[in-house]
């Protein structure tokens, strides 16, 4: 008997092994057709022309053999790599456009998973409602960037130029701009007053405005405080208007936001844009005055400076102080939010955690 080498068969030449890669092809052709599921054909297709598939050994086998059968060998093996090829492309498009998606993979009958909705982060849900209570008052929502100039956070607002809050431990200075000063010494907002300065020289007075944002310090973080947090501030500037007035905005603010009337106080404070300045607290809503870690166990918590413009930044804004007057106050954002939701702990609405989050959608 004639031993078979690979490359010859009994008719000796490469008639062997052309007449093997036809069996192949044929074979192949027959399993492609008769595949009813996709992933069937491509175990189909991986036996064939895989890395360890049939016609693959037959391509590693060519370069063994005579060197003049080796162009004929690799050209008829390619050639039918190709038609298998172009035959489970053409098969695997037809699967896909008559086979049902279910058919064999999933009982129809199951109740389906319902798929997971977004919703407003909670922080921007109260800057909508505060932006619509001001509005429903003849309030307009005016915005700045949140890099902004010594000029603008502290100059033009009565901050003496050795003031503490102008240094790197609470605010950040942008790179670069270390010795320059006024307008050309930038940095990310540490607070939204600056906007109001921006608005007047703009627009002038008589005004109402409010000017919702992100703000940047430089200080520990803790249940209570966060180095990136919002603010909302409101400013009326107006001839003669009474601090009594500004009291009666903020308690309508809330009751719009609360659903409910909500306790106040003003202590006296000291903010150099402002003059008289106060600090205004509202009852705890997390223990409703019981005392808690949120009120640090007082039953009130600050959630807004508060007073009438201080002349100088009445002037820096191109106004007669003589003239005008006012009230502004600045919103604690995120503690607001956390009294309306029963929130303990500031960072959890920075956390990015979808597990909390959803809870507010």
């Amino acid at each position: 008997m004639q031993e078979h080498d690979g490359t010859k068969g009994p008719q000796g030449g490469d008639g062997g092994l052309l007449e093997r890669l036809e069996k192949i092809k044929e074979a192949g052709l027959e399993k492609i057709a008769q595949s009813s599921l996709p992933d069937q054909l491509q175990l189909v297709r991986a036996n064939l022309i895989g890395r360890k598939g049939e016609l693959t050994e037959i391509l590693k086998s060519v370069g063994q053999a005579a060197p003049e059968l080796r162009k004929v060998l690799g050209q008829a093996a390619n050639e039918v790599k190709q038609i298998i090829s172009e035959a489970v492309e053409n098969r695997n498009a037809e699967l896909l456009d008559t086979l049902s998606a279910f058919e064999g993979a999933a009982d129809i009958t199951v109740p389906g998973i319902e798929p997971f909705q977004g919703g407003l982060h909670p922080v921007t849900q109260m800057c909508y409602d505060l932006n619509d209570a001001f509005r429903s008052l003849g309030f307009e929502v005016f915005a700045e960037p949140e890099i902004t100039s010594e000029k603008f956070a502290f100059d033009n607002l009565n901050f003496a130029p050795e003031h503490p809050a102008r240094e790197s431990m609470d605010t950040y200075w942008l790179k670069g701009h270390d010795e320059e000063r006024g307008a050309k010494r930038l940095c990310l907002r540490p607070h939204l007053t600056g906007a109001s300065v921006r608005y007047l020289r703009e627009h002038g007075a008589p005004a109402r405005f409010v000017y919702p944002g992100r703000v940047y310090r430089n200080e520990t973080t803790d249940a209570r405080h966060e180095r990136a947090f919002f603010q909302y501030e409101a400013l009326i500037v107006d001839k003669d208007f009474s601090f009594a007035s500004g009291m009666v905005l903020i308690k309508t603010i809330l009751e719009k936001v609360f659903g409910h009337e909500v306790d106040v106080r003003m202590r006296v404070g000291f903010f150099p844009f402002v003059e008289p300045g106060f600090e205004i607290d509202m009852k705890c809503q997390v223990c409703g005055g019981a005392g808690c870690r949120v009120c640090k166990h007082v039953g009130w918590i600050e959630v807004m400076p508060g007073g009438t413009p201080h002349p100088n930044v009445l002037k820096a804004a191109g106004l007669d102080p003589a003239v005008w007057s006012g009230f502004y106050i600045n919103i604690g954002l995120d503690r607001l939010v956390m009294m309306r939701y029963g929130v303990d702990d500031v960072r959890l609405f920075h956390s990015a955690d979808l597990r909390f989050l959803k809870q507010f959608k």
